[in-house]
């Protein structure tokens, strides 16, 4: 099964095409983003065309960001770690191209349908039923590369990066399975086999654990691959991290509910959501702290290295988010929260902070060895990237907050005789400073995107080096 016309031991060509597509897609992606946020600042931007509208184009750009950017990124990541901790080649080098081409082929279904208006109406698994039993091949095969990989490894010890990485791919299988179990009825049109409460419980079921396994469990396995090899020090607890595994896969799955407090749904179930949600803090937090310690007796690198300074900034929004989590799912505090820019502020100090700091940090480190280079083809711009990324970031999560806690309590404001003290309107009036705030956020952040992708094209340009690669990397025994 394995191709010999290269001279590196490993299949580097599907970790180039991944990595080269997440700089892509979210340089799309995030401009998107930065364009709709624009849009609420002001509203004229949607030209009175449904296909330009906030509400086609808010869901193609979480799409574009999750499963084209962190999706790539994930891919990208979890092809080159699982080769170089298992010392052997990628089971199939067909498959795995397999999963490249077809992965591109479901951000394009997204990238086409999504502005027409052809969508499940389901957070995060927008994707029609057609596409969607696309996205399902696809990962089958994903998951057939990695795990016939992992057996096939030549040493006897399973890396816990590979942990967290495999855990991703089952459990994001099983999501996508079940919550878009529906009745086709055309090409691009279904209906779910849910419905009422039981359809909200099975998609935020799915959409938290899209969170807490696409968004969180992959990019663990990122971090415990390589701040150890940035820092150039061993994880600082390897016992730390098989309790973390266990413990996150164990509690993540049962947080779904706190999406669905004062609805529908039954108390009960809302008071599990709730509980399992302030448990698992303990997980996040014994994972973030296990990252953060593995820089013992490294710290002084932070100061010349801009690669591990993104990846350990992605750690402090890691544990800064999931606490914020766990506190929202509290329901006085989601009395307040709930349906609120501070919602918004939260999913991105997570999306923002942790996952795309950690992406940046470890593409930064991935690219040079997969092309055949010493290194970036700028560290200034990197360190000029993760200052813009930083800046943006606290921006945009700190106007999110201001705004969602002003929303709050303005929708809770009454009158001695119980009518509301302010109008919708007036409560959007004052958002607006925070919206504008945002914006200039994001366009700090997608700025350095940009900074990014030309210091990537600066770096690969004039194709690999496979001498270099040769020189670079270990032989297999």
């Amino acid at each position: 099964m394995h191709t010999t016309a290269s001279s590196s031991p490993y299949n580097y060509r599907v970790v180039r095409q991944f990595a080269l597509m997440t700089v892509v897609w979210g340089v799309l992606g995030m401009a998107l983003g930065v364009f709709i946020a624009a849009q609420l600042v002001w509203p004229a931007l949607n030209f009175d065309t449904p296909w330009l509208s906030f509400g086609r184009l808010r869901p193609l750009h979480t799409s574009l960001v999750i499963f084209g950017f962190a999706g790539s990124a994930q891919f990208a990541a979890s092809y080159y770690t699982v080769q170089r901790t298992c010392q052997v080649r990628l089971f199939s080098d067909g498959l795995a191209g397999f999963t490249f081409w077809g992965w591109q082929a479901v951000v394009l279904i997204l990238l086409v349908t999504l502005p027409q208006g052809l969508t499940t109406t389901k957070e995060y698994a927008e994707i029609e039923f057609t596409g969607a039993v696309w996205m399902g091949i696809v990962w089958v095969a994903y998951g057939v590369v990695f795990f016939t990989t992992l057996v096939q490894r030549r040493v006897s010890h399973l890396y816990v990066g590979n942990w967290f990485f495999g855990a991703f791919i089952l459990v994001i299988a099983m999501l996508h399975v079940v919550n878009h179990l529906a009745i086709p009825v055309s090409w691009f049109k279904s209906y779910s086999i849910y419905a009422g409460a039981t359809d909200a419980m099975a998609q935020w079921w799915y959409g938290h654990n899209a969170v807490g396994f696409f968004l969180t469990t992959g990019f663990l396995g990122m971090m415990y691959y390589f701040v150890p090899k940035q820092a150039e020090r061993p994880v600082y607890s390897y016992r730390l991290s098989i309790v973390h595994f266990w413990a996150l896969i164990s509690l993540y799955i049962w947080a779904g509910p706190h999406h669905l407090h004062y609805t529908a749904l039954p108390d009960w179930a809302q008071s599990l959501g709730m509980a399992m949600s302030i448990i698992l803090l303990a997980p996040s937090w014994g994972g973030m702290i296990n990252g953060m310690m593995t820089l013992s007796g490294a710290w002084h690198k932070l100061r010349t290295d801009p690669i591990l300074r993104f990846l350990v900034v992605s750690l402090a929004f890691y544990g800064m988010s999931t606490f914020e989590g766990p506190m929202m799912a509290i329901k006085t505090v989601n009395a307040l929260s709930h349906y609120t820019d501070w919602t918004i502020g939260h999913v991105h100090a997570g999306a923002l902070g942790w996952v795309a700091m950690i992406t940046f940090g470890s593409l930064y480190h991935l690219i040079p060895k997969v092309y055949g280079r010493e290194r970036m083809h700028s560290i200034a711009l990197i360190n000029l990237h993760f200052w813009l990324a930083t800046i943006g970031t606290v921006l945009y999560i700190a106007s999110m907050w201001v705004n969602g806690i002003t929303q709050g309590l303005m929708w809770r404001a009454v009158n001695e005789d119980g009518t509301l003290t302010y109008s919708f309107v007036e409560a959007l009036e004052a958002s607006h400073p925070g919206f504008v705030v945002r914006w200039v956020g994001g366009l700090f952040f997608l700025t350095g995107m940009l900074l990014m992708a030309y210091n990537t094209w600066r770096t690969v340009r004039g194709g690999v080096t496979e001498s270099r690669i040769a020189a670079l990397q270990p032989q297999l025994n």
